[in-house]
């Protein structure tokens, strides 16, 4: 089993920047693929940024959002520049273990962690 917990989140202003944190449990977490997804009110669930061996982004986040892990640390990042009032979501973190194909959809993740909220204010 892996537990994920997702941290820093909050309000911040159009244009600003967050950085969120995932911790794993376990001691295997350089093999598990990470991703991170958000979903806003009353929208579906949509897929953000993976990361294995490699990265890779959903379209609206190119350029904005970077993706990066420190496995000494068991953890995911995301940070999040140039911040839009459209970014306001819950994001997760999710995992699953296995390095070799990068996945966004959410269906294959087998582990997620409980959520945490990002707005931005216009």
């Amino acid at each position: 089993q892996v537990q994920l917990v997702e941290s820093g989140g909050g309000l911040v202003q159009a244009g600003g920047s967050l950085r969120l944190s995932c911790v794993a449990s376990g001691r295997t977490f350089s093999i598990y693929t990470m991703g991170w997804f958000r979903q806003a009110p009353g929208k579906e669930r949509e897929f953000v940024a993976v990361i294995s061996w490699s990265t890779r982004y959903a379209d609206f986040v190119k350029g904005r959002f970077t993706i990066s892990r420190d496995n000494a640390k068991n953890t995911v990042y995301l940070q999040m520049n140039s911040l839009k009032p459209e970014d306001t979501a819950t994001y997760y973190c999710a995992a699953y273990r296995g390095m070799t194909v990068m996945m966004s959809n959410d269906y294959n993740y087998d582990y997620w962690g409980q959520g945490t909220q990002v707005t931005v204010a216009s």
